[in-house]
């Protein structure tokens, strides 16, 4: 089993391990190592110590195939105490997933930040070792700890994980790659329907953020709607041993299996 999610090619390229591979089809990543790696690049784009990024959306314009990917970052708004970068990911010769996240100037607004909700403590201590579903990488690459809910369970659900592994090798992902990496899972473990008679997958995913994560795990409380027409929403808080510190959004295209 390979030690990190990709690794480093040079000149903005990078070879997906087994790791990124996702539930529906093994030849495809999962959404989240995309993410995870797209962040890193817009981590590293004109960098700004005196900001944090506020808001990240990935837009996942098609199956991204498990193999050599290339990113390329740009500065969309320059700013003092606004700014916006974006990134696309392309793979074989089309473009594959585009990421962009708002950056906000550091304030002190210690005096007047709101109460946030209580952190959903504590850590279950039961670390999934098998997939209950078919085996595929991405599952390996995370630690799975159900408060409420799982996977073979319809409905909302409450899940506390971290990445096992890194973005890339021997790097210590930050903090917003970390949440990345794990957010696009929201939508999985709280499913509504049966992962066998329909599919499910997001066309994008949003992260609103109040302040960074705090330690490397992430709970996701998720729960998922499906509408009449073939579209679902996902909608997750997010809270990490601190409270609660942002939400999550996905789009679902929901389908019959044939």
């Amino acid at each position: 089993m390979a030690d990190s999610l990709y690794r480093p090619l040079g000149d903005g390229r990078f070879q997906s391990t087994e790791l990124t591979q996702g539930p529906w089809d093994p030849r495809n990543q999962h959404g989240s190592p995309p993410a995870a790696l797209l962040t890193r690049e817009l981590e590293r784009t004109d960098p700004q110590p005196d900001m944090t990024v506020s808001q990240l959306a990935i837009d996942i314009l098609g199956p991204i195939p498990v193999g050599e990917v290339t990113v390329h970052t740009e500065v969309v708004r320059p700013g003092r105490r606004i700014q916006s970068v974006a990134a696309e990911m392309v793979a074989e010769g089309r473009p594959v997933a585009y990421a962009r996240a708002w950056r906000l100037r550091h304030a002190d607004t210690e005096a007047i930040a709101s109460e946030t909700a209580a952190s959903r403590l504590p850590l279950p201590d039961t670390t999934l070792k098998e997939s209950p579903l078919p085996d595929f990488g991405y599952f390996h690459a995370l630690e799975w700890r159900f408060a409420e809910g799982g996977f073979m369970q319809n409905g909302p659900a409450v899940l506390w994980t971290r990445l096992a592994v890194p973005v890339l090798p021997d790097e210590e992902p930050s903090q917003l790659q970390r949440v990345a990496g794990v957010a696009d899972t929201a939508s999985g473990i709280s499913s509504e329907l049966s992962f066998a008679a329909y599919m499910f997958s997001n066309v994008d995913f949003t992260l609103h953020l109040v302040r960074p994560q705090s330690g490397e795990w992430t709970c996701l409380d998720a729960a998922t709607t499906v509408g009449p027409s073939g579209s679902g929403l996902c909608r997750t808080r997010l809270y990490d041993e601190r409270g609660d510190f942002g939400s999550a959004a996905q789009t679902l295209f929901v389908a019959r299996r044939d």
